[in-house]
């Protein structure tokens, strides 16, 4: 089984992105989300490792934060942090759309 190591790096950037806005800014909200959400992403792309078909939970946790950053740079404008994190997990929802309709392969 091959280790979902573009699920790793996305579950890293939420949780580094919560971290940071909490540096910057010491925003509370924005670690705790971070945290959450990125935790979320890497137990998805654990789940994603142990078994290919198993993609409920990073596909969840990605349209998610489609939905919610993506909402928030539309009503700011602001490309960072917002911008970034909707983009990103656009295209993991999408990367995870693919895994859903590709066929198995056989062994």
């Amino acid at each position: 089984m091959a280790v979902d190591w573009l699920g790793f790096g996305y579950a890293a950037l939420v949780a580094s992105g919560g971290l940071i806005g909490y540096a910057k800014a010491g925003s509370v909200p924005s670690l705790a989300a971070g945290l959450f959400f990125g935790s979320l992403a890497g137990l998805g792309a654990y789940q994603l490792s142990q078994n290919p078909n198993n993609v409920w939970i990073s596909l969840i946790t990605s349209g998610t934060l489609t939905a919610v950053m993506g909402t928030r740079f539309y009503n700011s404008g602001k490309f960072m942090p917002a911008g970034i994190i909707a983009g990103v997990s656009l295209l993991m929802v999408g990367r995870l759309a693919l895994k859903m309709v590709e066929k198995p392969h056989d062994k």
